[in-house]
């Protein structure tokens, strides 16, 4: 059985019932849930059912597709409703996110279902995260540190009461600080965030899992919806890591964990401007934005994991300005290819999306999220305009700005830990020289020379089979010494890298979707022309960085838990190549994450008294948000220019 064939399930099911499982059957619940996992489910209407044996069905209602209450799972067997079948699928099933306003609204008022629309499509974004750094790790220098304490103990924490009055998230920007029962949601998110370290993957199962969603639902009662989807981040990875899921990734859990973690953290801690931006938003935000006049840039293809698929249309403003038009929903691929030439969703405007990434639009009561999607609604007025070429007036400024201030802008909407509504965007626009093929450990991408005589390594922004990308970069490598005009999105890294998105036609008129479009051999120049000698082997300050010393060390910790790092011994030769390295920082936390992991304490009589999962939390957290910012500071660095390019 594939969780994706089961309704979400509200957190607050799932921890309920959890909760009223006796402590014999909760620890039966993972055999339980991957038992489940494998028999066979049919779907009627709004109604899912699982087969638990010849004589026994389990089955989910879910009316508006969403399990809502812990009555919607029913379950045939005779130690029903106190079975443990039904926390079981709960747990199989995905974590669904509810609309605070679902939960919170008085009595008798009607939702507006736009807006508990828009919330679903805000929660299958990226997780809430951290925006500072510094007040989670270390200040600006070395000598100036920002320590970071660890919130209160678990017996010092303020108990949460679901009736306890809310303020409005709108007013967030003028309270000085979080309300007590803020705090109090915070500290249990805390909490389950560091049980999730002690324990790893390995030993962060259903009832582990179910506390973080029960701090989730919590939060999300609290008014801070950005740590709440940071918890259900963190609980779909583990769910996804347990499963052996092919798309999982450590390196993501790290992220979301560390996401949790500095939220938790700083809701505590900030206060004004800085305490609404922790708290986040349960909604995308539309503002009004007046009339403009918009130039088609180009048209990508969207394939997630999740099974969804469409495209997404970048143009351009008069002013610079960046905005998308997007059209995702379920279906795949296939999806993607199909939605290409169906009419954008904006105004009057009956051009197709591949017809806007080269014509254009004028606009008038345009409304725009902060990170740039431009709103549908029945005020929206668009109509066809002349569009542009990339090497005409307004778009041709793209392509103006050095390469290394576009990658500085670029790094700040693409930080592991941005504000979500900063806004900005991660699209380099650049003029190469293409040098030729290249390998490397994951296969092969295409090298190229930008401004300033950087290489800069093209990668393949989607492999599967039925989008061009992999074809067409495929081409483009077999004819060096071309010269086009780019764009492509940063891929963080130690060197200069990007995923080909579009570019220029090697004849020099019109552009290609490298998604959709498929270059032939016949638009290549002759492949007996000169070419470049000798591609320049991409280095930079972060290239040999020792700097994997520790983020390896924060990555074990997230699938072996706090004892398998304790285990690893003396870290000295570790620590010692770090400071030759110039990263004392890194040294210094390597060391603590590692002492803090093996430290134990003795009661009088030499028994172990409970580890500090409290300072070992702080600990690997300040080290992940330290690697999170050098590595982004190295990648800057990488993209400014070659003293050759200066010359």
């Amino acid at each position: 059985m594939n969780a994706d064939r089961l309704p979400p399930v509200a957190p607050e099911v799932t921890a309920t019932l959890v909760e009223n499982l006796s402590p014999r059957l909760r620890k039966r619940l993972d055999a339980a849930v991957a038992k489940l996992g494998a028999r066979t489910t049919r779907r009627d209407g709004d109604t899912v059912t699982i087969e638990v044996d010849d004589e026994t069905e389990l089955r989910l209602h879910a009316p508006g597709g969403v399990v809502a209450t812990t009555d919607a799972i029913t379950c045939g067997c005779l130690l029903a409703p106190a079975c443990v079948h039904r926390a079981a699928a709960a747990c199989a099933a995905p974590a669904a996110d509810l609309a605070p306003e679902l939960v919170d609204r008085p009595t008798g008022e009607v939702p507006d279902p736009a807006s508990v629309t828009d919330l679903a499509a805000a929660s299958a974004t990226a997780p809430a995260s951290v925006t500072d750094p510094a007040s989670v790790t270390e200040g600006t220098s070395e000598t100036d540190r920002t320590p970071v304490t660890a919130p209160a103990s678990a017996t010092d924490r303020t108990p949460v009461t679901d009736r306890a009055p809310t303020p409005a998230l709108d007013s967030a920007s003028s309270l000085e600080v979080a309300s007590p029962d803020q705090r109090a949601a915070a500290d249990a998110l805390w909490s389950a965030g560091a049980a999730v370290l002690e324990a790893g993957v390995d030993g962060a199962g259903a009832v582990t899992q179910s506390a973080l969603l029960r701090a989730a639902h919590t939060a999300r009662l609290r008014q801070l919806p950005r740590a709440s989807g940071a918890a259900l981040s963190v609980v779909t990875l583990l769910r996804a890591a347990r499963a052996g899921e092919p798309s999982y990734r450590t390196a993501d859990l790290v992220t979301a964990l560390a996401e949790l973690l500095g939220t938790a953290h700083r809701v505590g801690t900030s206060s004004g401007a800085e305490l609404a931006a922790v708290r986040g938003r349960a909604r995308r935000p539309y503002s009004p934005d007046g009339s403009l006049r918009l130039y088609g840039l180009f048209t990508e293809p969207v394939v997630t994991d999740s099974g969804h698929g469409g495209v997404r249309t970048w143009v351009a403003g008069s002013d610079g300005r960046l905005f998308t038009v997007g059209d995702v929903a379920p279906g795949g691929v296939g999806r993607a290819l199909g939605v290409a030439d169906r009419a954008v969703r904006l105004g009057d405007s009956a051009l197709t999306h591949r017809e806007l990434g080269r014509a254009g639009l004028a606009v008038a009561g345009a409304t725009v999220s902060p990170d740039g999607r431009l709103g549908a609604g029945k005020g929206v007025k668009a109509v066809t305009a002349r569009g542009a070429a990339w090497t005409e007036p307004p778009l041709a400024a793209l392509w103006e700005t050095p390469p290394s201030e576009q990658a500085a802008r670029a790094l700040r909407s693409t930080s592991r830990y941005a504000d979500p509504d900063g806004g900005g965007s991660d699209l380099l626009f650049l003029d190469v020289e293409l040098l030729g093929a290249v390998r490397e450990s994951g296969g092969s991408c295409l090298l190229a020379r930008c401004a300033g005589g950087v290489p800069v390594r093209l990668t393949v922004a989607d492999d599967h089979p039925a989008l061009a990308h992999r074809d067409n970069v495929t081409l483009l490598a077999a004819a060096p010494g071309t010269r086009l005009r780019i764009i492509g999105r940063l891929v963080p890294a130690p060197h200069p890298r990007l995923t080909l998105l579009a570019c220029s036609h090697p004849s020099g008129e019109g552009t290609i979707d490298l998604g959709f479009d498929r270059l032939r051999r016949a638009d290549l120049p002759d492949p007996t022309a000169p070419v470049h000698p000798a591609p320049p082997r991409p280095g930079g300050s972060g290239a040999h960085s020792p700097l994997y010393l520790l983020e390896r060390r924060v990555e074990q910790t997230v699938p072996a838990g706090r004892a398998a790092l304790g285990m690893l011994g003396d870290v000295t030769a570790e620590t010692r190549r770090i400071r030759r390295a110039g990263l004392p920082t890194a040294a210094g936390l390597l060391t603590a994450l590692c002492a803090s992991a093996a430290r134990r304490d003795r009661d009088l009589f030499g028994r172990l008294l409970p580890a500090d999962t409290d300072g070992f939390a702080t600990h690997w957290l300040a080290a992940a948000r330290y690697t999170a910012a050098v590595a982004e500071s190295l990648c800057s660095a990488a993209w400014e220019p070659t003293q050759e390019g200066a010359r």
